[in-house]
């Protein structure tokens, strides 16, 4: 296909992805770099992949952070990493009461999905016990899918993990393997495959995404989808750098609402029946645009997120209610999954 054609017809891109043929290395290229008079027709063309997948259907999920700073890792975005001086909240593992009424309160503001996040390299076989009580109580009482992100896993860990009902692991690649040493010294990009690896031969689902706007190249977004699309992930989080006050990215600044949308139709044309999350940094960056999001996305976080605060629950429900769309209930699933 000719790259002038695609800039100039993005419903074809969409015709051509829902007969299941996959986009070309240029054509990922040209959808970030759609001109911005283009990208009312190009969020319409994804809508077309979003709507044939998962209807008008969005899914909330809620994020719990378990464990805040005290982190031994030098991830350049991250406010609790080592080498970050922003002034952040620290504090061990959660008790079981408190990450259980985080579960509550995720049902009540209708999230389908229950996130339990730690920092860290990595857990403790003590720590994963600790989580392995609380997933078996939410999933008694709440019944809650459960997604859990705990660093770098062994394998008999994944395998407790999965024996006690966590459904999904989270473990971002962020950024490209080209990209990577760039933001992280202390692990490798691919330990973070293994982890993945390890997760998926334990039977758990993966959830693994990016971080846009830390320094990278097209290229470098264009390769993590390439990636993903490579290891079969159920649900890709698309977060966008909040540059906070004392990390070592905190002057970092290169995203418009338009870059966002551009990143987002991005990753649906190029995984057009997998759940993708609109992440950190919606609030910031796409601004007044928010809603446009949702045309290629399919997911949110409702409520806050590690460090950071996001818009109401009540907020996003009137802005989902707005679209015309409608919140996945708990016990119902989306599209084809």
């Amino acid at each position: 296909m000719e790259t002038t054609t695609i800039r100039t017809n993005w419903n074809e891109l969409a015709e051509q992805v829902l007969a299941g043929q996959t986009p070309a290395e240029q054509t990922l290229h040209d959808i970030l770099t759609c001109p911005d008079e283009e990208i009312l027709p190009l969020l319409h063309a994804a809508y077309q992949v979003r709507k044939a997948h998962f209807g008008n259907q969005v899914q909330l999920y809620y994020l719990k952070n378990a464990k805040s700073g005290l982190c031994p890792e030098d991830c350049g975005y991250c406010s609790q990493s080592k080498v970050s001086d922003a002034p952040i909240e620290k504090y061990v593992w959660l008790n079981e009461e408190k990450l259980f009424a985080g579960a509550k309160q995720a049902a009540e503001n209708q999230a389908k999905t229950y996130c339990i996040v730690a920092s860290g390299r990595g857990p403790t076989d003590r720590e994963i016990g600790h989580v392995v009580n609380v997933v078996k109580r939410i999933k008694e009482e709440l019944g809650l899918h459960i997604c859990c992100c705990l660093g770098l896993l062994k394998p008999e860990q994944a395998k407790t993990l999965a024996e006690a009902g966590v459904d999904r692991i989270n473990h971002n690649l962020n950024t490209s393997r080209e990209y990577y040493e760039t933001i992280c010294t202390t692990h490798t990009y691919q330990d973070r495959l293994d982890t993945l690896q390890v997760a998926s031969d334990a039977g758990m689902e993966l959830c693994s995404g990016i971080i846009v706007g830390m320094g990278e190249t097209d290229s470098d977004l264009v390769n993590v989808a390439i990636e993903l699309n490579q290891l079969n992930v159920k649900s890709i989080p698309v977060n966008f750098l909040t540059s906070i006050e004392g990390t070592p990215l905190e002057n970092v600044e290169q995203l418009t609402p338009q870059r966002c949308l551009r990143a987002l139709c991005l990753f649906r044309f190029m995984h057009p029946a997998t759940e993708i999350r609109i992440a950190g940094g919606r609030e910031v960056h796409l601004r007044s645009m928010q809603a446009f999001g949702l045309y290629p996305a399919n997911s949110i976080f409702v409520s806050d997120y590690l460090t950071t605060t996001g818009q109401t629950p009540h907020e996003d429900a009137e802005m989902i209610k707005d679209l015309g769309f409608e919140i996945v209930v708990q016990g119902a699933e989306s599209g084809s999954h």
